[in-house]
């Protein structure tokens, strides 16, 4: 065989093998396209793809033939599969928000400058199961494994705002302590404060666990959506006042939107 004739293989390989790669990346845009939209006809999948309706159409056909999407009889259109749910259900199993939220929870500390914590719900408190500190931090308080009331915390209200109505109106029917002057307890108030944090998409605590302690949390959703745990910031009141208070809020809720996204949620 010629020089020549082994540059027009490896050439052929090398052009076979990108195209191979494209397929891929394509085949996998049109998943992201259609857990974006819910459904989507072949037009509409083409032309958000760059790409002819017959390119998109064997697209399809390969992801239905595998499962991973399925076509409405009646209107032609397109969604996720029941093979998309098998695949992230293998994936959601292996996941574990202490282990994936320990890059995002240090990350979020050394830019905000303070103490930040991931917390679960554990009946009727919040257990916080990852901290870091960050330079500013000033207290050594270590509030890992450490149970804090729902209603008198950010990661609380977080966490609490998000259950059903049965399991707020459990903790809020209770006689809730008061554990400084700040402290909100009346079920009312907290009501109207949970709608907020799901309005907002974060929660404030002033002085209500501590005097002198501020802090802003964020929900952390699972695969499915489910609010599985909350990230936040605390510091001293005399850094984290109202005006700084709402840019950590930013920052909170970036960080809580990552950890989401590494949990399998896709926003």
């Amino acid at each position: 065989m010629s020089e020549k004739s082994e540059d027009t293989g490896t050439g052929r390989q090398s052009r076979g093998a990108a195209a191979s790669v494209q397929s891929v990346d394509r085949a996998v845009s049109v998943l992201e396209i259609l857990a974006r939209h819910g459904d989507a006809g072949v037009t509409e999948i083409a032309e958000e793809l760059g790409v002819h309706k017959s390119t998109a159409f064997r697209l399809l056909g390969v992801l239905e033939a595998r499962g991973l999407v399925s076509q409405e009889q009646d209107r032609g259109k397109y969604y996720l599969g029941p093979g998309v749910l098998r695949l992230a259900g293998a994936a959601a199993s292996r996941l574990d928000i202490s282990q994936e939220g320990a890059p995002v929870c240090r990350e979020l500390a050394e830019d905000a400058g303070e103490t930040a914590n991931i917390a679960v719900l554990d009946d009727d408190a919040a257990v916080n199961i990852m901290q870091a500190r960050g330079s500013s931090s000033v207290t050594a308080q270590n509030w890992l494994g450490r149970r804090t009331p729902l209603h008198a915390t950010s990661s609380g209200k977080a966490l609490l705002a998000h259950q059903p109505k049965s399991v707020q109106e459990s903790v809020l029917s209770r006689k809730l302590p008061r554990l400084t002057e700040s402290t909100v307890i009346s079920p009312a108030e907290l009501r109207t404060e949970l709608k907020s944090v799901v309005k907002t998409g974060f929660a404030v605590a002033r002085d209500e666990l501590e005097l002198g302690l501020h802090a802003v949390a964020a929900p952390v959703r699972a695969h499915d959506g489910k609010v599985i745990g909350a990230i936040s910031v605390s510091g001293p009141s005399y850094r984290l006042e109202d005006e700084r208070l709402q840019e950590v809020a930013k920052r909170t809720m970036a960080a809580a939107q990552d950890l989401s996204r590494r949990m399998g949620y896709a926003y």
